[in-house]
């Protein structure tokens, strides 16, 4: 079942937890190419533990709407891993995207450091070696690079370790070493002999300003956020306060923090969402400002959430679950390997926030897939029951995953407003939305595409899948024809200021302007009349293409 949100009388909503469709925790938040990726646990619905079986990922290029990518990593994943996939961290070195997750072993029973691999910020993660690479039966590892390319991995509860990674990322010579946690560096802890510091759990650690920052869970239970910091990333360290009191009705807390196009950033966890407790939580932000000697503020935990860097540009594809908040809904995997907003019931409804419709959109269009006789989209401004600006009629398409366009006439949607698309019908799940583009007055709303495929033949579709100043995210979409594909090769010309930074699910080549995509060794196949999606990063202004697919 979906989670039910509070839903916040009067035109402003609310913007924390970041997420709603499910229950999230332990934040660990990555800046990559002009988004943050936000690598979050998952707590299981309605649990009385910590209940959890796999790790989720976000990315936003805003801080408030944030985009699901669904699970590309979980106890699955590992095969030597037997339960509790907690609180972990993602790294960028060697162009590949590095995982780190406390897990319990199945041959020892004891919590065990796994690492997981990826060429992409958004997976999939496959596991890097095969077995744990860290054994001290404690958790919570954190990674941190230092301005010379030494990594330091550090974990743990009760104690604190840590081991220098080689340069591979995937191990380390010697053995793990405890940090000591004195008085001075974290703080005196009263009440329990055993435990004479305030340290518990979740360290987070960073650099700033030539500082080295150590952010942690403290006490227990319940939880508040501490801090130390040190000349260097082994100390030694000084205890310095408080950076967020207990509060939030969950008796854990995790810390993460970054900084982000000029603005510096706190993550968190809480039980705000209905059911939320210490067992169900949800992640959360607020923006800060550190003080002119360097410490860190007191941070209290807020509804409103981070300020939006920016707006977002409705008159280029936007996927469905880019979120700022929601009411009812879920996401669930496409047929095609992106996601999809679901189950979405009468009354439901998606918020998008700060949407720049300049001087007037003339037409909405959204791709949609309803098993049933579908419903309606009433395109919304600034509340769920804000000034309806059009209603497109959505009808049944045959199946969840058979989706359709479908567009509608807008009139009144001028200047900067949050989108709201709110779901009107009859009982039960009225459709399956995927994703929604606006149209200017005179504009178009199709993407180009290369020709139908021949017999053996390809055809290859793209779509803008976010954007930020700079850059964009870009998706294409590679279809056969009547027969099967042994591999296929998407071309395209860059657009002036354009370039390709990265791909995944797929081989690059450049040669000046021209780009060359090949299949992948393993998406390389690809069944008659089926689909493969390759995805890529760039910079410069985002502009669709015209496509050629070859394929044998």
């Amino acid at each position: 079942m979906a989670l039910l949100v509070l839903v916040v009388p009067g035109p402003a909503q609310a913007d924390n937890p970041i997420v709603q469709t499910v229950y999230t925790a332990d934040p660990a938040p990555l800046v990559h190419n002009g988004r943050v990726y936000l690598y979050t646990g998952h707590d299981e619905d309605g649990s009385s533990y910590f209940t959890m079986k796999d790790w989720r990922v976000w990315s936003s290029a805003d801080m408030v709407n944030w985009t699901d990518h669904g699970s590309p990593l979980s106890l699955a994943t590992f095969s030597w891993a037997s339960s509790n996939a907690w609180a972990g961290q993602v790294v960028q070195r060697n162009n590949k995207f590095y995982w780190y997750v406390p897990v319990t072993a199945r041959a020892t029973n004891r919590m065990s450091i796994g690492v997981a691999v990826a060429d992409s910020p958004t997976g999939p993660f496959r596991d890097a070696i095969g077995r744990p690479l860290a054994d001290t039966n404690e958790i919570d590892p954190t990674v941190f690079v230092d301005d010379d390319g030494q990594a330091y991995l550090y974990w743990g509860n009760p104690n604190l370790w840590y081991v220098k990674l080689n340069a591979d990322m995937i191990s380390f010579t010697g053995s793990p070493t405890r940090i000591p946690l004195t008085t001075a560096g974290f703080g005196t802890r009263t009440g329990d002999a055993n435990r004479p510091t305030l340290y518990e759990e979740g360290p987070w650690v960073y650099k700033r300003n030539g500082l080295y920052y150590l952010v942690y869970a403290a006490k227990c239970c319940s939880e508040f956020i501490a801090y130390s910091t040190a000349p260097g990333p082994l100390g030694p360290w000084t205890y310095r306060g408080t950076v967020m009191p207990t509060q939030g009705s969950s008796f854990t807390n995790h810390p993460a923090v970054i900084d982000f196009k000029g603005g510096s950033y706190f993550f968190y966890h809480n039980g705000a969402l209905p059911g939320g407790g210490g067992y169900t939580r949800s992640v959360a932000v607020e923006q800060f400002t550190y003080r002119a000697d360097n410490t860190i503020p007191t941070i209290t935990m807020s509804t409103t959430g981070a300020p939006q860097i920016g707006t977002l540009d409705p008159y280029v594809r936007q996927e469905a679950e880019t979120i700022a908040f929601e009411s009812g809904v879920e996401t669930e995997a496409t047929a095609t390997g992106g996601r999809n907003v679901s189950y979405a019931d009468n009354g439901d409804w998606i918020k998008v926030k700060g949407v720049a419709f300049g001087s007037g959109a003339a037409s909405f269009t959204a791709a949609v897939a309803s098993a049933t006789s579908g419903g309606r989209i009433e395109v919304r401004l600034d509340g769920a029951s804000g000034p309806l600006v059009g209603t497109c009629t959505v009808a049944g398409t045959g199946g969840w995953q058979n989706w359709a366009n479908v567009s509608c006439p807008v009139s009144g949607a001028t200047g900067t407003h949050d989108l709201y698309l709110r779901f009107a019908g009859g009982s039960g799940t009225l459709f399956n939305l995927d994703w929604w583009r606006f149209t200017a007055p005179g504009g178009t709303t199709t993407p180009p595409t290369t020709p139908p495929p021949a017999a053996t033949g390809c055809s290859a579709a793209y779509r803008t899948t976010s954007t930020w100043s700079g850059g964009f995210q870009g998706e294409v979409t590679v279809t056969a024809g009547s027969a099967p594909l042994s591999s296929w090769r998407v071309g395209w010309t860059l657009g002036a200021g354009q370039s390709v930074d990265q791909v995944w699910s797929g081989t690059l080549t450049t040669s000046g302007s021209a780009v060359t995509v090949a299949s992948a060794a393993y998406n390389g196949t690809v069944a008659a009349n089926a689909s493969t999606t390759f995805g890529f990063l760039a910079q410069g202004g985002a502009s669709e293409p015209a496509l050629t697919c070859a394929g044998s």
